[in-house]
């Protein structure tokens, strides 16, 4: 096959919002919600969460300009980020909710423990938790990207991840060798 083949029949311009959305959403991913602390504690669910290094041990994630917590993030040194276990789309759905409780009455709906390296909360039955300094932030767009330098990590080897992919929360199935 050639490299100069034509463009696929059904390729779509990048200004289709629409298509382009769905053609992101084709690639599974795992849901956080990255938490900032301070006074006025705040979540959100983001699977824009990736690893980026082991040395120095540093963690990314993407948050819009528009969103409140941008100004959270903006404003604190640190954040967390829980890695959700299969079963917990109730707290992915609550932490994308735009109507929820400002500040720490955010967190009355769900379980959460006080971070060990920083003041941000964590939610209790996730999968890994993360507790980051804010190492640097980057233009992306409509969003910006955080990177943060890994204080402190926790993780429960034994919860399967919460999976997110074409728009649904999904759970891994298991297959057995073909013999």
């Amino acid at each position: 096959m050639s490299a100069l083949a034509a463009a696929p029949p059904w390729a779509a311009s990048a200004d289709d919002t629409t298509r382009l959305r769905r053609a992101f959403g084709s690639f599974a991913t795992g849901v956080t919600v990255v938490t900032a602390g301070g006074a006025s504690p705040r979540g959100m669910t983001a699977n824009s969460f990736t690893s980026v290094s082991l040395d120095p041990a540093l963690v990314l994630f993407c948050v819009g300009r528009e969103a409140a917590m941008y100004r959270s993030l903006a404003e604190s040194g640190s954040f967390a980020v829980s890695v959700l276990a299969a079963g917990q789309e109730d707290v992915a759905r609550y932490f994308a909710d735009r109507s929820r409780p400002a500040g720490v009455r955010q967190f009355d709906a769900v379980d959460w423990l006080p971070g060990h390296s920083t003041d941000a909360p964590l939610i209790a039955g996730a999968a890994a938790h993360f507790e980051c300094a804010k190492w640097r932030t980057y233009d992306g767009g409509d969003h910006v990207v955080f990177l943060g330098r890994v204080l402190a990590l926790d993780e429960a080897p034994e919860r399967e991840p919460l999976v997110f992919h074409q728009g649904r929360f999904r759970q891994f199935a298991d297959r057995t060798p073909e013999v």
